[in-house]
């Protein structure tokens, strides 16, 4: 594809929202397919092969949690939740199960391609598999030799500190949740030891942020996680 005409399924079963969606993507060129339940949208998924997803949760033959799981055995597809569960256990669940970002209803048109475009840079632009450096503001990360760096100079972090930030950095524009992240760092026995993940992250910022109180690229989603930004 062309990064002009992106592929995008909606997977919605309200037909008002669906079309609203696909007006706002089509605006922008995205070539638009449709589902409006759990089974059709797997289906469209494989045969479409699409560059992003949009996806409700509350599918009339399905949980949009357990579509994205299911999507997860074989696909890594950028997922953008739009939901009408604002709570955030919800937005936790969909996000642990492989959801790359959740908007919740109702949303902002400008809002939404927001998101869409962050994801589709991830997913189209990210680091190559080949480049061993990230690079964000003044800082670089050189993942062979484990260092890290601000305008030349060293930056001494812990190796908790590292894995954070590689863990963050190396999924750009991608929500990660507090569990996802203690199961990367710290192992699976630390699951709900969310403490661990602010106490660091609150470290990690002094060193890597250049305004830690208002950070530019290692930013928090209240109650589910963290995100990292390059800009």
């Amino acid at each position: 594809m062309s990064d002009l005409h992106p592929r995008t399924l909606i997977i919605e079963d309200d037909a008002t929202i669906r079309h609203f969606v696909r007006l706002t993507l089509a605006s922008e060129g995205h070539e638009v397919f449709e589902a409006d339940g759990f089974q059709r949208g797997l289906i469209e998924a494989g045969t479409r092969r699409p560059d992003v997803i949009v996806l409700d949760l509350g599918l009339p033959d399905g949980d949009g949690v357990a579509l994205i799981r299911e999507l997860r055995t074989w696909s890594s597809v950028p997922v953008v939740v739009l939901s009408a569960r604002s709570a955030e256990a919800d937005k936790i669940a969909a996000l642990d199960a492989g959801a790359d970002d959740y908007l919740v209803k109702p949303f902002g048109a400008g809002e939404l391609m927001a998101r869409m475009r962050a994801q589709l840079r991830r997913h189209l632009h990210q680091t190559p598999s080949g480049d061993s450096v990230i690079r964000f503001g003044d800082v670089e990360v050189d993942l062979i030799k484990r260092t890290v760096s601000r305008s030349g100079e060293a930056l001494h972090l812990t190796p908790i500190e590292y894995k954070l930030l590689v863990s963050l950095a190396s999924q750009p524009d991608r929500v990660i949740t507090h569990s996802q992240l203690l199961k990367t760092v710290w192992g699976p026995g630390h699951g709900d030891d969310t403490h661990y993940v602010r106490v660091h992250m609150a470290n990690l910022r002094k060193k890597v942020e250049r305004s830690p109180s208002m950070p530019k690229h290692l930013l928090t989603e209240a109650g589910v996680g963290y995100r990292f930004v390059l800009a």
